[in-house]
């Protein structure tokens, strides 16, 4: 194993340096702006931790549902989805190399390279697109996380790695923000339940979906 100082100096020490100082300056501005607005603060940080215990749809529904723009809801999800892949992706790469344990991530990123072992070989027939497109789609167990294992299990390097799935995941981001406004101001013309209940809606398809793929990975393990 390399010492602490000899990790950051490496490409990816680098990444996950960057994804630290970018996650601090986040935080930062967030308390800045409750001095200011405390309820716009509340709604960014409900937003960046409903986008990382439920994806981007449901992060993105609740800050639409509540009256807010694509000037605020873009911007958390885009933050909090970079800070993702930059300190998901090097943590990845000193796993896979042994350079670094993590006892309490360890069944997380067993269940990601699982994921992205499984899409590998679908992937890698279409090299850089199919990484891209992987990125985009938006089902189950795709996005940036597991997309940033793919390019590094594909041999890409870190910056084409990064630069794939982050463009990606930011025209991905475009394309819910679109389709989701729409729906939300349509819905808020039958009422101030309509939003909340297409929050709820959109939760309980996301966990029914998450027991489901849970269930059948379970069933391929047993058989």
């Amino acid at each position: 194993m390399l010492a602490l100082h000899q990790l950051f100096k490496t490409t990816e020490g680098r990444i996950l340096s960057l994804g630290i100082a970018l996650a601090l300056t986040g935080l930062i501005v967030m308390g800045l702006i409750a001095l200011w607005s405390p309820q716009i603060s509340s709604m960014m940080g409900a937003m960046s931790f409903s986008n990382l215990i439920f994806g981007r749809a449901v992060s993105m529904s609740i800050g639409y549902a509540n009256g807010y723009s694509h000037a605020l809801v873009v911007p958390v999800n885009i933050w909090v989805e970079t800070v993702e892949v930059l300190l998901f992706y090097p943590v990845f790469v000193f796993s896979m190399r042994k350079l670094v344990e993590f006892p309490r991530l360890r069944r997380f990123l067993d269940r990601t390279q699982e994921a992205a072992e499984r899409h590998h070989d679908k992937v890698r027939r279409y090299g850089i697109a199919g990484l891209f497109i992987f990125v985009w789609l938006p089902f189950w167990m795709t996005g940036p996380v597991v997309g940033s294992a793919i390019g590094y299990l594909l041999g890409f390097p870190a910056w084409l790695t990064l630069l794939i799935v982050l463009t990606s995941t930011y025209i991905a981001m475009g394309s819910w923000a679109y389709l989701l406004f729409d729906l939300y101001t349509r819905a808020a013309a039958f009422g101030p339940w309509a939003p909340v209940l297409i929050v709820v809606l959109t939760m309980l398809i996301i966990l029914v979906s998450y027991l489901l793929n849970r269930r059948g990975n379970s069933h391929k393990i047993s058989e």
